[in-house]
């Protein structure tokens, strides 16, 4: 499976500012899109933001105009600005890969340990 390495998450006043950083190990694996979901204490995990290899995005409604996804295919890795955070924003976020294993051909989906981000009113 491929490892995923996250970074950037921490407390933040609301209307604050936070970069969260997202590293896949190279390996045999090729990678067609990465993204962030986040999870609330009680809610089920959802889609905050995802890109294809080919760059098409897609965002969550509720992040819309504030989140912006970018990715660096060469580094395989994928990165999320926040701004103006509300304190509903306020989940553990999973970086997530999915892909295909170059070797057997069999697709795979990965997922970060998380980290938190918490935005107080």
């Amino acid at each position: 499976q491929v490892q995923l390495e996250e970074s950037g998450g921490g407390l933040v006043q609301v209307g604050g500012s936070l970069r969260l950083s997202c590293a896949a190990s190279r390996s045999i694996f090729s990678i067609n899109r990465m993204g962030w979901f986040r999870q609330a204490p009680g809610k089920q995990r959802e889609l905050v933001a995802v890109i294809t290899r080919g760059g098409s995005t897609t965002y969550a409604d509720s992040v819309k105009g504030r989140f912006t996804i970018s990715g660096d295919n060469a580094r395989n890795m994928v990165s999320l600005q926040m701004n103006s955070l509300k304190p509903e924003d306020t989940a553990v976020y999973y970086c997530n890969a999915d892909g295909q294993n170059l070797v057997t051909s069999r697709p795979f989906i990965s997922w970060g340990q998380g980290t938190q981000v918490t935005v107080s009113s």
